[in-house]
């Protein structure tokens, strides 16, 4: 896919400078790199690089030799000679845990001095990993002091996380997942997507806090898959498994296992199977004397997200409150563990006036330990439960939305304007619903 060549400075000439810098060159892109560092600074004048990364040394070689990549130690006068300017350092870790902004902050007042005396629009943009907000709180602020120019109106300042691992940091550059473009603003990431346009993937435009967040979701997985993993690797050996068959097997539900399933931010997980195996599993290593900490976390997060949703709840001040939907998911009237039935109990018990709907749950029914666990927790569930839905929202103030149905479809459309709607499942229901009487779980 070929892409107009665009002059391009790079701030930063480590390992994701190095590696932006020269694929971006070997495309054809005239890219200035701007590092500091004497030493590297010496490399890096003669093709040479900072790193070690497989095809870098070759491809920065090549770049230098076409005059398509130089170096300098100018911030002023890579400003000029580009119409973009990436800020590629380092984001090293302080001792309470948070990233150590300093050499961000400082590129960014170097450029905005240089913008002083360009004349033109520039575009900023992030590579660094940054935690979301400091685009828009941090360096923003830095280049406008620095520069005396507005953001948006003279310069544009763009979020573009980078997704590479060392050791094919090449190949992922060019193919990677997608292409995250985020823009304080409609258009004011268009040279960056048109720069992009040499790599195999798709472009998501995002806000910057998104795309700042996008980075921080990804690594975070990764941690998890690799601590899963190791940790159901530990459980499999206690009992004279081999790990690795396990979850060979595993890998090839791409359906349920490997896919976007259940990564959708929402309500808590209930029903009658992940509990209660959750709880074997974990039972079952601490009779054996030996800890797997992700795995024993998991109950006590999911109990903190249905407290959340309580607090949200009764944090509005409504006395009455209608749900829609009582079992743990939609298709199923399966009450077993479901978090809105502890939702509904704990409610009750605060002295909330409850009312529920739920076409899928019909009381007589249910038979076996369904019956019996929606006995115990709500045992007047008969005078909650009302067969119509224009019942439960006439004798409420505010509605849970907890299931996606059909016949929640225009659910927005139906509340009153006083009422509150409480959306635990992001659904379409919630078109019309917005404004302060809206309230998304986690969005």
């Amino acid at each position: 896919m070929s892409a107009p060549s665009l002059p391009v400075s790079v701030f930063g000439l480590g390992y994701v400078g190095s590696v932006t810098a020269a694929c971006l060159a070997a495309k054809g892109h005239r890219v200035v790199g701007v590092e500091s560092n004497s030493e590297k600074f010496a490399l890096l004048r003669r093709g040479k690089p900072t790193v070690f990364e497989p095809q870098l040394g070759r491809l920065l070689d090549e770049a230098y030799r076409s005059g398509h990549f130089s170096a300098t130690q100018s911030a002023a006068e890579a400003v000029e000679a580009s119409d973009l300017s990436f800020i590629c350092v380092g984001t090293p870790t302080l001792k309470g845990g948070q990233p150590d902004l300093s050499h961000v902050r400082d590129v960014c007042g170097e450029i905005g001095q240089a913008l002083r005396g360009k004349r033109g629009s520039h575009t900023v943009v992030v590579r660094s990993t940054v935690l979301p907000g400091s685009i828009e709180n941090l360096l923003v602020p830095a280049l406008e002091e620095a520069s005396g120019q507005r953001e948006g109106v003279d310069f544009h300042v763009v979020s573009n996380p980078e997704f590479m691992r060392e050791g094919s940091a090449i190949r992922d550059f060019y193919a990677p997942p997608f292409v995250i473009i985020g823009e304080s603003g409609p258009g004011a990431g268009d040279p960056v997507g048109a720069l992009y346009r040499c790599v195999d993937a798709p472009q998501i435009r995002c806000s910057t806090r998104a795309a700042e967040a996008i980075k921080f979701a990804c690594n975070a997985f990764h941690a998890v898959k690799v601590t899963f993993a190791n940790e159901l690797g530990q459980f499999c050996k206690a009992q004279g498994i081999d790990s690795r068959e396990v979850m060979a097997a595993f890998c090839r539900d791409t359906r349920l296992n490997v896919s976007k399933a259940y990564l959708r931010p929402g309500l808590a997980y209930g029903g009658s199977c992940l509990p209660k195996d959750l709880r074997a599993l974990v039972g079952w290593t601490r009779q054996h004397h030996f800890e797997l900490p992700m795995l024993e976390s998991l109950a006590r997060s999911n109990t903190q997200q249905i407290q959340r949703a309580i607090d949200v709840i009764a944090d509005l001040g409504c006395r009455r409150v209608g749900f829609l939907g009582l079992s743990f998911k939609a298709g199923t009237d399966d009450l077993r563990e479901s978090p809105v039935v502890l939702m509904v109990e704990a409610l009750l018990g605060r002295g909330f006036d409850i009312r529920i709907h739920d076409p899928e749950v019909e009381l007589t029914r249910l038979v076996g330990a369904n019956k019996q666990f929606l006995e115990v927790k709500l045992p007047h569930v008969n005078s909650l439960l009302l067969p119509s839905l224009s019942d439960v929202l006439s004798r409420s103030d505010a509605v849970v939305l907890c299931k996606e149905m059909a016949e929640y479809a225009d659910l927005g459309q139906k509340l009153a304007p006083h009422q509150h709607l409480v959306d635990l499942v992001g659904a379409p229901a919630s078109a019309g619903a917005a404004g302060e009487n809206y309230h998304g779980l986690y969005w």
